[in-house]
């Protein structure tokens, strides 16, 4: 049985379900995510420990309210937007997961209600920084276009990045965004952060060959444990975080789920501690 938005109190890590694709330039499957990164939350083959020590099951401190759920088609945003919104009113720190990348757009909208300053950590193997694509302004290629044209955030450090092309390039450039881009990758001490962070993690920054339960198989990625090195890094306090465009539908032996899950695990691990 979920909890409710009451139940939130202040450190609360926040967890919420967005069964929503409708933005996906490829392939639907995302909306199928929550449930089955549910059953693996759950699945014996795995325990709650996070790998700094921390242990998640039965936490006070943790505070899942289901999945969000709206009536008409083109409210998904407003609802999430508002839900993110009173989370950080009772000063919860959402983390959310499934769903495509352009659920990123309202969860920002609603943090920056409340949160200034926000960096964001984003590990992609695109910079999602179109500003515009296939006649929709929402796409799950552009959050990021809308987020900083909007200044939801101050910066935007992207990681894992190996799709540029000449628009994202000039996009880049006009946001002032940093770019770690795959080919230079040297790992998580290139990366310093200061705060508030968000995180968002587009599972295909990692290399196909750990996740292949994703729309866009963009070889030449990240490993599981790079991702995992720099979220453990992280000494700065992390607000909110999401993951995002796992697609059970191509998925193979739930082995992306595991991986959700780990990143899961240690992503919420390092949002308690900090």
């Amino acid at each position: 049985m979920y909890s409710t938005i009451n139940d939130v109190k202040p450190n609360s890590v926040v967890l919420l379900g967005m069964p929503f694709d409708d933005y996906s330039s490829y392939l639907k499957g995302p909306a199928k995510a929550p449930a089955i990164i549910r059953q693996m939350m759950q699945c014996d083959a795995s325990n709650t420990s996070t790998e700094l020590g921390r242990e998640l099951g039965d936490h006070p401190l943790i505070v899942d309210i289901g999945d969000m759920t709206w009536q008409h088609p083109g409210q998904a945003f407003a609802v999430l937007e508002h839900t993110i919104a009173e989370v950080v009113m009772r000063s919860g720190k959402p983390l959310t997961f499934g769903g495509d990348h352009s659920i990123t757009f309202p969860i920002l909208k609603g943090l920056a209600k409340h949160h200034q300053d926000i960096t964001i950590l984003h590990f992609d193997a695109h910079p999602d920084l179109y500003d515009i694509l296939d006649n929709n302004p929402l796409s799950h290629a552009c959050p990021f276009a809308r987020i900083m044209e909007n200044n939801f955030a101050r910066r935007l450090v992207q990681v894992g990045i190996r799709t540029l092309n000449q628009h994202q390039r000039e996009q880049a450039e006009r946001f002032n965004v940093e770019i770690y881009e795959m080919k230079n990758w040297c790992g998580s001490d290139q990366i310093k952060l200061d705060g508030p962070v968000y995180i968002t993690i587009d599972i295909d920054a990692l290399d196909p060959a750990f996740a292949p339960g994703v729309s866009h198989h963009e070889p030449g990625g990240l490993t599981v444990r790079q991702i995992l090195d720099v979220i453990q890094s992280i000494d700065v306090p992390v607000i909110g975080a999401d993951i995002v465009e796992y697609n059970p539908t191509r998925d193979i032996n739930d082995m992306t789920a595991a991986v959700v899950n780990k990143l899961y695990k240690e992503v919420c691990g390092k949002m308690l501690d900090c």
